[in-house]
């Protein structure tokens, strides 16, 4: 049966986001510091007419001028965005208040299609951050906009990402990239794959190592995610009616190790391959397998018991006798 999944109370979300509302008091803080910083010093403003509602000067590192709009909405303050002049930052201001504040006109009933028609000068992640604050009371830091049990995010204004409820705490402050077809966030300093939360390993192949079920490549949701081969260098297929596992090891080329009955016999050769290689001289680090419903003794007795293809074996001496 798939789980259902419903969005947290309003309550709960708002008591697990309370404590980053400081964090983020000290983070414009510094922000407005560093912009007024100079080559170790600070840039002294020039005088300037008063600015309009929602709008306030800041230099850059080099000095450039630019201004800065924002908005207290609910009590929470939000940054517009950055913008060359006074005026166009001006229109940002007054585009979200309207947004977020009229009632009876276009703008109360608009939805994120309609950011090309009457987005404005607020970019397109802000007009979906706004707009889920002003429908579901959330804001979210990240372009995430609610449903009723999932919450689509919008890389794009056509191709949002779905992903369960369940999800929501993670991506709400953290920023989904993609480089080369694949997606992946900060966290910590480190570039992770969405996929890895799947328990889906790198370097893994759509429609070989795992598929969506109901065919949308774009919908993340848990009940969506099969995972075909879990394990590195393990791949499944169908022979006779009967599922055999084949391993592979990476050297110059794929390298066959052998073909196995199990799943986790063949990841335990791909483990023992790796051993093999590493121990003969090998530098490359192979990732190992860990399977998690083998016992310690029984993982010992099917690594002694399971046999690596001849392939492998003499590789190291082949490699030997041409630098010879």
């Amino acid at each position: 049966m798939v789980p259902e999944y419903s969005i947290p109370p309003k309550k709960v979300i708002q008591e697990e986001i309370a404590a980053q509302e400081q964090i983020d008091i000290l983070e414009e803080r510094a922000l407005q510091e560093q912009t007024a910083t100079y080559k170790g010093t600070i840039v002294p403003e020039k005088p300037t007419p008063s600015c309009p509602s929602g709008v306030f000067p800041a230099h850059k590192k080099d000095g450039t001028p630019y201004y800065r709009s924002s908005i207290t909405y609910r009590g929470k303050h939000i940054s517009l965005g950055s913008y060359q002049n006074a005026h166009t930052a001006h229109s940002a201001y007054l585009l979200a208040s309207r947004l977020l504040n009229e009632k009876n006109t276009p703008l109360a009933g608009c939805t994120v299609d309609d950011h090309p028609s009457l987005g404005g000068e607020l970019p397109f992640e802000k007009w979906v951050c706004l707009l889920n604050f002003r429908d579901n009371g959330i804001y979210c830091h990240t372009p995430i906009y609610l449903q009723n049990r999932f919450f689509l995010y919008y890389l794009a204004p056509s191709a949002p990402l779905k992903f369960d409820a369940d999800d929501l705490f993670y991506y709400m402050r953290r920023k989904i990239m993609q480089r080369g077809g694949h997606l992946f966030v900060s966290d910590y300093g480190m570039q992770v794959s969405i996929l890895s939360r799947y328990g889906i390993h790198s370097h893994a192949v759509a429609g070989r190592d795992y598929r969506f079920v109901n065919g949308d490549p774009l919908d993340y949701r848990y009940s969506n995610i099969e995972i075909i081969n879990h394990y590195h260098g393990v791949t499944k297929r169908l022979h006779r009616g009967h599922d055999i596992f084949t391993a592979r090891i990476h050297i110059n080329g794929n390298y066959l190790i052998g073909r196995y009955l199990s799943e986790a016999e063949a990841a335990i050769a791909y483990n023992k391959a790796a051993d093999y290689l590493n121990r003969k001289g090998f530098t490359k680090n192979y990732p190992r397998n860990y399977i998690e419903e083998l016992s310690e003794r029984e993982y010992a007795k099917l690594y002694a018991a399971i046999r690596i293809g001849r392939k492998i074996r003499d590789y190291p001496d082949k490699i030997n006798l041409s630098c010879n």
